[in-house]
C-alpha cells in the first residue's frame, strides 16, 4: 500500500532532509566583513563576488544523506507498519541527534560568534518540519493499524 498518505509524509520528511543540502541553516557576517553560508556541505563564503567553500563538513554529508534515506526506505516497508514505526521513532530521535550536530559542527568552524535571530537560515527549520512529517507518518500507520484490527474483527 504504497498510496497511503503516511508515505507521502515519509517522502516530504526525505525532501525536508535533502533540502538542507540547497539552504544554509546559518549566515554570519564576519569581523572582516565578508558573509558566511553554513550549509550541511560546509562553509562557504564571498570571495570577489564567488561563493567559496572553505571548510568541508564530510561527516554531515553522510549522515544527512543516511538520515534522509532511512524515511524513504521506510515507505517501502509496507507489509510491516511496526517495523515503520519503530524507523519512525528511530528516524526523530536521529534527526534531533543531527541537529545538535548542525548547531555544534557550525560553533566550532565559526568560533565565539554570537548568533542572534537574524543569523539563523531555512535550512535550520528543516529538522524541526521533518520531525513533524515524520510524526503525521505515524498518525497515518497508527490509523492503519487501527482499520486492519478492526477489519479482523469482522471477519
Amino acid at each position: 500500500m504504497i498510496q497511503r498518505i503516511q508515505s507521502v509524509w515519509l517522502f516530504f520528511a526525505t525532501a525536508c532532509i535533502f533540502s538542507l543540502f540547497l539552504f544554509p541553516y546559518l549566515q554570519v557576517l564576519n569581523p572582516d566583513g565578508s558573509a558566511s553560508l553554513v550549509k550541511v556541505m560546509g562553509v562557504y563564503q564571498n570571495v570577489a563576488g564567488q561563493q567559496v567553500q572553505t571548510e568541508a563538513f564530510l561527516g554531515l554529508m553522510i549522515a544527512s544523506v543516511i538520515l534522509a534515506l532511512i524515511p524513504f526506505i521506510t515507505i517501502f516497508l509496507y507489509k510491516d507498519r511496526k517495523k515503520q514505526v519503530k524507523l519512525c521513532y528511530l528516524t526523530i530521535v536521529l534527526v534531533i541527534g543531527f541537529s545538535f550536530w548542525l548547531i555544534q559542527s557550525a560553533k566550532s568552524v565559526l568560533g565565539p560568534v554570537e548568533l542572534r535571530a537574524e543569523n539563523y537560515g531555512i535550512g535550520i527549520l528543516l529538522p524541526s518540519i521533518t520531525i513533524l512529517f515524520l510524526i503525521l507518518a505515524i498518525r497515518g500507520l497508527k490509523k492503519d493499524d487501527r482499520l486492519i484490527k478492526s477489519a479482523d474483527r469482522l471477519r
